[in-house]
Parts: C-alpha cells; structure tokens; sequence
C-alpha cells in the first residue's frame, strides 16, 4: 500500500519526510536482508500458511458477498485515506477494513469473523481487508513505500471474464481467479484494471516481509511508527463515521 509516500509533506512529521526522502535507500539496503526473493511476483508456495487459507476460500468468500450487499456504505479508499485520492480518483475501489496496520476493528471483525480467524494465521500480518474493485475501474500506476512488507491477494469473487480484469506488476500482467493467492512487492509499479461489467472482490494481505537482522528490527520500528502515526489516525477516525452509515444499511435491509 503506497499512501505513506503520496501524503501532503507539509502535514507530516519530520520523521515521516526523513524516511520519504531516503526510501528507495533504505529498500535497496533492506533487501538485502531478505529470506524470500527480491522479486516483483512471488510464488505462493513460497509460505506455509497459503495453502491453508485457501483451502477454506469460499467461507471467506461467503463473508464478503454478505458483506458486499451493503456495498454503498463499504467505505471509498480514497474517503477512509486521503492520501490515497491520487491513485484512487473516484469511488470505485472500496475497502472493508478487519485489520489496518496492526489495528484491528472490532465491528467489522464481528462482520467476518471465520475471514478474521484465517487472516490472522498468517505471521506479521499488518493488515487484512475485502478490496472490491467496481466494473470499469482503474488504479493508476502506483508503487508501496518500504519493502518491510509484502502483498497478498486471495481470490473470492472473480469476474467471469478474468483475462480482462488484471493487475500489472513491472511487465508481467497477472489475473485472479477464485480461491488462489496472487502475491507481490507493493515496491514495484503496479496498475490495475477491471475492464468487465462485474466487481472483482478480493481479501488482501499486507504481511511482513521475513528479514533477517538488522533489517528485521528497522522494520519492526517502522511498523511501530506507522501503528500510531497521524495518517492511520485520520484513517481511524473515517472508519468509525462508516461503520454508522454501514450499521444503519444493516437496519434498513
């Protein structure tokens, strides 16, 4: 997830500028500290937990179409993190969020818990949530901030036409399919189409990425750092003004 480098410098601290400024260092240096490969796609059988959460795909699946029929009060990326609004321009990428940088959110939890119970088996899991990606959308080319982390799409609800509805890592165009994983480095550009007439739904999986020491401790400080930084704050904040508008579609239903 890229919002950290597309925030409005001028409201975040100086530490937050210090680490923008010097990213792509820093990424250079951590990955040389790596336990799984520097690549933009990585293999899901490179990790032991992706089997089992796939096995157990479609109670996932069924927690996210229950969820999804409140679809208009699933809150915008862009609404929940402003610092999202360049590579999201409209509403057409929605986030239901379980698990956002380490902060869990119980209503939503309460919502999904089979989906929680799963997700949270994963080791340094950082965030889990249902990303739902409305037919005709696009995400522009974008890149995630540090390589203290890595991304994991789980398959739920795939258009029928899955060859038109891709994610571009660097130059390799990838597509989900139900109930298989689709893993990369948020580092590397990546794009993003549903060019269908169906939304495409998706759990997605920001994780820790294995590092060995001392890359494992400046990542853990990062994670710390952003855990409690004004930018989730804000994100915080967002979410509970939706949680109202999602229990009240609830009643109403």
């Amino acid at each position: 997830m890229e919002s950290l480098e597309n925030a409005s410098d001028g409201k975040r601290s100086f530490l937050y500028r210090w680490l923008k400024q010097r990213r792509h260092a820093l990424n250079a240096w951590g990955a040389k500290y790596s336990k799984i490969p520097d690549e933009p796609v990585l293999d899901p059988a490179l990790f032991d937990w992706t089997a089992e959460i796939a096995a157990h795909w479609t109670d996932i699946r069924d927690e996210a179409l229950a969820i999804y029929r409140q679809v208009d009060a699933i809150p915008p990326l862009r609404r929940i993190s402003p610092d999202h609004r360049r590579i999201a321009q409209d509403d057409s990428w929605r986030s239901f969020f379980l698990i956002g940088y380490g902060n869990e959110v119980p209503e939503n939890i309460a919502r999904a818990p089979r989906t929680f119970a799963l997700a949270n088996r994963i080791p340094q899991l950082n965030s889990a949530f249902f990303s739902i990606l409305a037919p005709g959308a696009h995400i522009v080319r974008h890149r995630g901030v540090s390589k203290s982390f890595f991304t994991a799409h789980l398959g739920l609800s795939v258009p029928d036409k899955w060859q038109d509805c891709t994610i571009q890592v660097e130059d390799q165009d990838l597509h989900w399919r139900d109930g298989e994983w689709t893993i990369f480095d948020d580092t590397c550009e990546h794009e993003v189409w549903n060019r269908t007439d169906q939304p495409r739904i998706i759990l997605l999986c920001q994780v820790g990425r294995p590092l060995r020491w001392p890359a494992s401790w400046v990542a853990r400080a990062f994670m710390a750092y952003i855990k409690h930084s004004p930018f989730v704050t804000e994100a915080k904040r967002e979410l509970a003004v939706w949680d109202d508008a999602y229990r009240k579609a609830e009643t109403d239903a």
